[in-house]
């Protein structure tokens, strides 16, 4: 399941969200999609592009640009330019920054190239053209080819944008349907991020040279406690200090979660409870983007 706009779908934890701009634009005039996540765009090598700045894959290791060149000898054109990156999914459909990273790594079969606008075919220029026709082209020549085409969803953007928070998408991306292709920053390509909070359990903290780092936190399924992932931001000089004073009475030798992480830090009994704000989580149900916002005391 993809959607339009500037980041496919994919059912992402790293999704983007976006509005399309006030009033005006709201309606059939806006293609709306929940977006995946920031990663790494496809390009020139092999005919793909990441808007502005043009940067390709040849920055990535071989895997990636063998795998995205042999989705692209499929494509029906003599030539292309298209828009759009490279992602590794999971079974539930969503994405993982952090999945793609390590499978960059090695040889991989799992990664996917996501499509979702065509700026040049057949040494044409449809950077002009409206939106919906250029996604009327890239659709046709994808047919057959491996390449996931992003499909658009044309819906008011408030009813998209609360199912793409409740999914756990970062959020959506609107684009005006009849739009041409833009040139750096425009109102006509928007996006807004999902925010949400959670009630976790701190597990540890972490000193860097003796200064405060951060908390480990971790998810209580049954009798488990599930790595959640690291917080860093958020903290003053004062909160810090109040939360450390907390927590040393707690520490312990050990990890307390279920299964051992490979972070370094000062683990603690799982007592204290962080109000946690994030965008989304990985697959692993990792936070993304977290922002301690203080303790639950009052649980």
């Amino acid at each position: 399941m993809t959607a339009d706009a500037d980041r496919p779908v994919f059912l992402d934890s790293y999704p983007t969200s976006y509005f399309c701009p006030p009033a005006t634009r709201a309606g059939p005039a806006c293609a709306r999609a929940p977006s995946s996540s920031s990663l790494p765009p496809s390009a020139p090598p092999v005919g793909f592009d990441d808007k502005p700045t043009q940067q390709g894959i040849h920055g990535y290791p071989p895997v990636a640009d063998g795998f995205v060149a042999h989705d692209a000898w499929r494509i029906k054109a003599s030539s292309a330019v298209i828009d759009g990156e490279i992602v590794v999914p999971a079974a539930d459909g969503t994405t993982d920054f952090s999945v793609l990273q390590n499978e960059l790594k090695g040889k991989s079969t799992k990664i996917v190239l996501v499509a979702f606008d065509l700026l040049y075919l057949n040494g044409r220029d449809l950077r002009k053209l409206p939106l919906i026709q250029r996604k009327g082209e890239l659709k046709k020549i994808l047919i057959g080819t491996d390449v996931q085409f992003s499909e658009r969803f044309e819906i008011e953007g408030r009813e998209m944008f609360a199912h793409a928070c409740k999914l756990g998408l970062e959020g959506v991306v609107s684009k005006v349907r009849d739009g041409s292709y833009p040139k750096g920053r425009t109102s006509d390509w928007v996006k807004k991020t999902c925010i949400q909070r959670e009630t976790l359990t701190i597990a540890g903290f972490a000193l860097d040279e003796g200064k405060w780092d951060g908390i480990y936190v971790g998810r209580l399924k049954g009798d488990d406690l599930i790595y959640a992932g690291k917080v860093d931001h958020g903290f003053d000089k004062a909160s810090a200090a109040d939360l450390q004073k907390r927590l040393k009475p707690l520490i312990r030798k050990t990890q307390p979660y279920t299964k051992r992480i490979a972070h370094k830090g000062i683990w603690v009994e799982p007592k204290l409870l962080a109000e946690i704000e994030y965008r989304a989580k990985s697959a692993e149900g990792k936070v993304r983007h977290p922002f301690f916002r203080g303790l639950r005391e009052d649980l």
